[in-house]
């Protein structure tokens, strides 16, 4: 679609970023490729509508616009990145945790950092021991505050066009009738009945299959994903993915 598309063409660039902004989550899809195309006009606008925006929400079309000024070059990457130093979206933590480096990996779009650094932060989460064996035991789930889950999941919502994150995952398990056999290929995370090798069998980009990141540990189990699935933190959040998941 180098050239747009007729929609994309016959509007001017403020009528594509109002449509973009305003539309359903389906309507924002079918606009992405225009936007990409337009990206040179937009950007200048796409800075002006930033603080108009709300950060404290789960909107995916604010990170998609953020990704098109970082991808811009490296000024206008930089001048994101020292405009908002902690991040443009507004997430908190309970457990005095700092969630920038995160922000900036999936703002940047490098998925396999920021899938490392998901790992990290569930380590804190679970304390010093978990920190010093390398990995989370299910029992030490329910002590994760409810936040620190929230903002997890928001960060990949936000970043990933709605497609990565817990809450996505937690979705699909529903649609899958709670059998994790059936999950795991749909996710991506088991191909032929073998389990995908990390890291080089794993997607990193946004064309994985949706619910493809962040990864959980499966080798151990299903038993720290159903725990992080439960978690109030975010069972909420499924039910409201799962009442949303027309749009």
């Amino acid at each position: 679609m180098l050239s747009g598309s007729p929609v994309s063409r016959r509007v001017t660039a403020d009528q594509l970023l109002e449509r973009f902004i305003t539309g359903s989550p389906r309507q924002r899809r079918s606009l992405v490729d225009d936007l990409e195309t337009r990206a040179g006009d937009l950007l200048p606008l796409i800075e002006e509508r930033l603080d108009q925006l709300d950060a404290t929400a789960d909107d995916w079309a604010p990170g998609f616009l953020l990704q098109v000024l970082a991808a811009a070059g490296p000024e206008r990457r930089d001048a994101l990145l020292q405009r908002y130093p902690a991040g443009w979206l507004a997430v908190t933590s309970g457990a005095g945790i700092d969630y920038a480096p995160l922000q900036r990996a999936l703002l940047l779009q490098d998925l396999e950092s920021a899938d490392r650094i998901t790992s990290g932060h569930l380590r804190e989460l679970a304390g010093e021991a978990a920190l010093r064996r390398g990995y989370v035991y299910f029992s030490e789930v329910s002590g994760f505050p409810e936040v620190d889950l929230e903002s997890l999941d928001r960060l990949w919502l936000v970043y990933s066009r709605g497609r990565y994150g817990f809450s996505v995952q937690g979705r699909l398990l529903a649609a899958c009738d709670g059998r994790w056999e059936l999950l795991w290929p749909r996710l991506g995370w088991k191909r032929e009945g073998l389990w995908t090798r990390y890291p080089g069998g794993f997607t990193w980009t946004q064309q994985a299959p949706e619910g493809h990141l962040p990864l959980v540990n499966q080798l151990r189990g299903v038993r720290l994903m159903d725990a992080l699935l439960r978690h109030p933190g975010l069972a909420r959040r499924i039910a409201v993915a799962r009442g949303g998941a027309g749009g």
